[in-house]
């Protein structure tokens, strides 16, 4: 017990990591998203990607704002209200499936992913905060390793209700006929209705251990004044962390969204729809839960710029194989990355916040601004596999793989010229 507490191990911690295992679980759910419309509504690969740069237009949009009001009224607050816009958004697209209509789908996922925006914006810093600082790059580590384990059971989730029969008769995921599609959408209705479930229950129970995070809140505020979210700009720092988040979930999302399909190709793994689906959530995001595991225990023992540019090298070099359009062997390269995405996330995201000189909550804000940025990616990647392949789709998440090794050794660099 006293290890867990000098590590920052805090009740208020093991409550906030339940809000990590919630966004994951549901932000995770567009890949089987992207299966289920692109056979509905008959799309081509980036046209169906438009899932995901919808996140990616919250995050431009609303991660000032919400790091605005996180200065204004606190974590606490900032999580319910986060957590009843992300509500508010699911029954949006129950709602928005009478309209037969795609566009209508994106409108009310927009509003769920403001509600994700605004709840990484505040649980981020929350989380690196609860505890000792230089155990900082440990606990985002652990509470990110419950948000990939969310993403685990999510995909699973998503996979067993949403891509059901109607979607594995098409075998190329191309439903025609409105019966068919009505009973695909109708699939995606009730994923949403017990999404929403799950929503109601998370809120209840924050608000029961109300007292104990907002406790905890106010000792993990930044001190002094509560500066401007704009701050972050003034820091080459906070940018140069920007850029690398951006890019890291641009590539992870990329990787994410095609790799059903991708895995589905007789030139690859061959594999079903469903069951590349659990592929994709028991390897690929299953290795980064594992990795995030094991990352927390090596992050509390190897310096944190030198393991992410380890991992960032690795990552890159699989997708290298992975584009080869080499088989099976590309297949597994590409469900593998997931293992090295796992700790990259957090420790780009600590590593930034130690350097940035800006406060935690405008660093933040950037930060989750930034990812907007990564929707360049899943446009790319849609686009070279409308136009080329999917295995040469691999190339875009190699390039940022690339800038982040870089993002490392800078890191790393500065880091030991300051013990010197």
């Amino acid at each position: 017990m006293d290890r867990l507490r000098g590590l920052g191990i805090s009740g208020a911690f093991v409550a906030v990591t339940t809000v990590f295992f919630a966004w994951g679980f549901i932000a995770s759910n567009n890949d089987p998203l992207i299966v289920a419309v692109r056979a509905a509504f008959q799309l081509n690969y980036t046209e169906a990607l438009a899932v995901q740069l919808i996140s990616f237009l919250a995050y431009g949009l609303v991660s000032l704002p919400a790091a605005s009001l996180g200065n204004r009224l606190g974590a606490f607050s900032t999580l319910v209200i986060a957590l009843g816009i992300m509500l508010t958004g699911c029954v949006a697209v129950r709602l928005s499936l009478r309209f037969d209509s795609f566009a209508a789908i994106l409108a009310a996922l927009f509003v769920l992913a403001m509600g994700i925006t605004t709840l990484q914006v505040s649980a981020n810093p929350l989380a690196a905060a609860l505890g000792p600082p230089r155990t900082s790059h440990f606990r985002l580590n652990l509470a990110q390793a419950f948000n990939s384990l969310g993403v685990v059971v999510g995909v699973n989730f998503g996979a067993s209700v949403m891509l059901g029969e109607q979607v594995m008769r098409a075998g190329q995921g191309q439903v025609s006929g409105p019966e068919q599609r009505a009973a695909v959408l109708q699939a995606v209705g009730h994923a949403f209705t017990l999404i929403a479930v799950v929503l109601a229950v998370l809120m209840a129970f924050l608000w029961s251990q109300r007292r104990r995070i907002i406790a905890a809140s106010v000792v993990a505020a930044d001190p002094g004044r509560q500066a401007s979210v704009l701050d972050a700009l003034r820091s080459r720092w906070a940018i140069f962390g920007a850029v690398a988040i951006g890019l890291y979930v641009g590539a992870e999302v990329s990787i994410g969204s095609i790799m059903i399909n991708f895995l589905h190709q007789d030139s690859v793994l061959g594999l079903p729809l469903e069951k590349g689906a659990r592929y994709l959530a028991n390897l690929y995001w299953g290795g980064a839960l594992a990795g995030r595991v094991v990352g927390s225990v090596l992050l509390t023992r190897v310096p944190a710029a030198r393991l992410l540019g380890f991992c960032a090298a690795v990552a890159a070099s699989l997708c290298a194989l992975a584009l080869a359009d080499a088989g099976a062997v590309s297949g597994y390269a590409a469900l593998a990355v997931g293992l090295f995405n796992s700790i990259m996330f957090p420790t780009i995201f600590t590593l930034t916040l130690e350097r940035s000189g800006a406060s935690q909550s405008a660093t933040s804000g950037l930060l989750c601004l930034a990812i907007a940025g990564g929707a360049a990616l899943p446009f790319l990647v849609g686009r070279i596999a409308d136009t080329a392949n999917l295995a040469l789709a691999f190339a875009v998440p190699a390039a940022a793989y690339l800038v982040i090794t870089c993002f490392a050794l800078r890191s790393a660099r500065e880091a030991e010229q300051s013990m010197a």
